[in-house]
């Protein structure tokens, strides 16, 4: 039988998807496409499911494009490719309905970095590193990376990182603000297993709406984004975990949300 190239695990409310091509660096193929997005809808519609954790198999995250893969063969159209497979893949990360946290541990190149770069938190181990590698090879960024890239550290180093393609190493990736946290890499699994774990614990339905506002907001002036605080407020403010959250404060009890 073939090995799938998506590993899924579940323990408690998390749920981790190990992208498992490790021979090839986890770069992507059309199959791995095809098992992740299933795997990520999957862990969507499981209501048990409260925090989602991405990594990689081997010695790094993942490599990107596989460039021996059919669908990216030189006069095959990339566009198409993107259609099909990385903006799916892109839509359903920023669109789910729990917490993700992508665990980078070695390389993160062209389409992997930006896959990481796609999820709510980031953390990477000390000997990993980013590459926009995109240029390298007569092409532009993708995966999110022209929308993510000026968002997470400014026009100017994204405009340096785009064209250069220069490695960033994941220390530098924390100090300029790409990435949520740089670890040991013996401690990167228990890191973003505890970071899951905390996430889960808290009110899955609110974290997901501070996602949406963070976003909305990039593309709007303050009056529309008291707005949205305003209606999403709305919305949180009449659903059980906030009058959970309210009732163990006044108690001094520990909460438990269930809103998702």
């Amino acid at each position: 039988m073939t090995e799938p190239t998506i590993l899924v695990a579940q323990a408690g409310g998390v749920t981790t998807l190990t992208l498992n091509r490790p021979t090839a660096m986890n770069s992507f193929t059309s199959a791995m496409h095809a098992e992740l997005l299933a795997a990520l809808n999957a862990a969507a519609n499981d209501a048990s499911v409260r925090c989602v954790i991405i990594t990689g198999a081997g010695r790094g995250f993942c490599a990107g494009q596989d460039l021996s893969d059919p669908a990216a063969a030189p006069g095959q159209d990339l566009g198409k490719l993107i259609e099909a497979n990385y903006a799916p893949l892109v839509e359903r990360v920023r669109s789910m309905p729990v917490p993700v946290i992508a665990a980078v541990n070695g390389v993160a190149a062209g389409a992997g970095a930006n896959l990481a770069l796609c999820c709510d938190l980031v953390v990477a181990g000390r000997s990993a590193s980013f590459i926009q590698a995109f240029s390298k090879i007569g092409l532009v960024v993708d995966t999110g990376g022209t929308w993510l890239l000026p968002r997470l550290i400014g026009s100017a180093r994204a405009m340096g990182l785009a064209m250069l393609g220069d490695k960033v190493p994941a220390a530098d990736a924390a100090q300029m603000g790409m990435i949520w946290q740089c670890v040991d890499d013996t401690s990167l699994l228990e890191t973003a297993n505890a970071l899951a774990t905390r996430l889960a614990g808290m009110p899955t339905r609110a974290l997901v709406a501070t996602r949406q506002a963070l976003t909305a907001a990039q593309g709007m002036d303050m009056r529309q984004a008291l707005q949205l605080e305003a209606t999403l407020q709305s919305e949180l403010g009449s659903a059980h975990d906030y009058l959970e959250g309210v009732d163990a404060f006044r108690n001094k009890r520990a909460p438990t949300f269930t809103d998702r």
